[in-house]
């Protein structure tokens, strides 16, 4: 009897370390088809990063500049840029509490580096990027 208490009390701890795992692989998943995104220039790649009423927002020349993710996705070219061999994109750091999450992304270009901040949100069973803010830093060629 002892023993059956030990490892029911074992398998109930378990759970929330796996549903935990779980959470952090979905949000994983919608950051990587974001970044495939950018890889592939493919709109249904962002489509399925990105919440259908996610906002991107950042500065332009001083100035706070937003955007939706609709529009955002319709600038996708549809094929990788001339000089995707040399573009390095990367998942620095994920967290993820509960139903809701934080990755911050670097997009390192030939000419620009980009590092960007996504919320992320689990809705209806499904991970989904619901804010982009970004910062671009220019390289000197």
């Amino acid at each position: 009897m002892r023993f059956l208490l030990i490892a029911t009390a074992l398998s109930f701890a378990a759970l929330p370390a796996h549903a935990q795992e779980k959470d952090e692989a979905g949000a994983r998943a919608a950051v990587n088809h974001y970044l495939a995104g950018h890889a592939t220039g493919s709109a249904a790649e962002f489509s399925a990063a990105f919440h259908p009423k996610a906002m991107l927002y950042w500065n332009r020349d001083g100035a706070f500049a937003e955007r939706t993710s609709a529009e955002y996705i319709a600038g996708a070219p549809g094929k990788p840029a001339a000089d995707e061999a040399q573009r390095k994109r990367s998942i620095e750091s994920l967290d993820v509490t509960g139903n809701v999450g934080m990755a911050k992304v670097v997009l390192d270009y030939p000419s620009v580096r980009f590092v960007d901040y996504l919320s992320l949100v689990k809705a209806d069973g499904e991970w989904r990027i619901v804010n982009k803010i970004f910062q671009a830093e220019r390289k000197a060629n």
